[in-house]
């Protein structure tokens, strides 16, 4: 269980609060209006900002003092994060080892992860060689070889067209089948959060609220989310 037990976020004049309680397993939604703070709430339980007070727990123990990396969770940013110079096996390699010193059974890992997203035999082909939705397969089977029990997904296939990005929707999906992995997506279309999400916590008026039953809030969302989404 991912636990936010009286969370505050301050950036300048800029605050957030959370208490919220997200079951194992769950698949989760993040929504609110463009600048209510989605992307700093993911980007403080990955370690990329500091808490002014406040826990996350995962399981019972307090991951605050851990950082990104020891963190049980893998994380897909806006962009996939590839690294130009190298090629799409070693990129999704960096989530096993930064150092890229890969056993045999590693670089197998790789292989079937790579195989799982669809870009099987890609392994020595470099970022531009690759599409978009491409690029976003790498980023997610960079998330598959890591293994983690959460997963952060801060709007990564915002810039794809309608029909891959419910395509990368899908795969996401499938990807959770597999794993079991609690998913936690920030997302500024509530139709991907209908496709995929069954709960959604609500990012408004500097507080974190949920979850909440997707369809339900969506259906009938409270005024500062009905003024967002027209």
């Amino acid at each position: 269980m991912l636990t936010l037990e009286g969370l505050n976020i301050r950036q300048g004049a800029f605050e957030l609060s959370a208490d919220i309680h997200i079951q194992d397993g769950a698949r989760v939604a993040i929504i609110g209006p463009s600048g209510a703070g989605k992307s700093t709430l993911l980007s403080a339980i990955a370690g990329f900002l500091p808490l002014h007070h406040g826990r996350i727990l995962w399981d019972g123990q307090d991951i605050g003092a851990l950082s990104p990396g020891q963190r049980p969770l893998s994380m897909v940013f806006q962009e996939a994060n590839l690294f130009p110079h190298l090629n799409i096996a070693q990129n999704v390699g960096l989530g096993l080892r930064p150092d890229l010193k890969l056993s045999s059974a590693q670089h197998e890992r790789i292989a079937q992860a790579l195989e799982v997203v669809g870009l099987g035999g890609m392994e020595v082909r470099k970022p531009a060689q690759l599409s978009g939705g491409q690029q976003s397969r790498a980023a997610l089977a960079r998330v598959l070889v890591q293994d983690r029990p959460l997963v952060l997904l801060d709007e990564p296939f915002a810039a794809l067209g309608p029909a891959l990005k419910a395509e990368m929707l899908d795969l996401v999906s499938e990807l959770l089948d597999r794993t079991g992995a609690t998913l936690l997506m920030v997302s500024h279309d509530p139709q991907d959060a209908r496709r995929i999400t069954s709960q959604t916590v609500l990012v408004a008026e500097g507080q974190a609220t949920g979850p909440h039953d997707t369809g339900a809030l969506l259906d009938d969302p409270p005024a500062a989310l009905r003024e967002y989404l027209g």
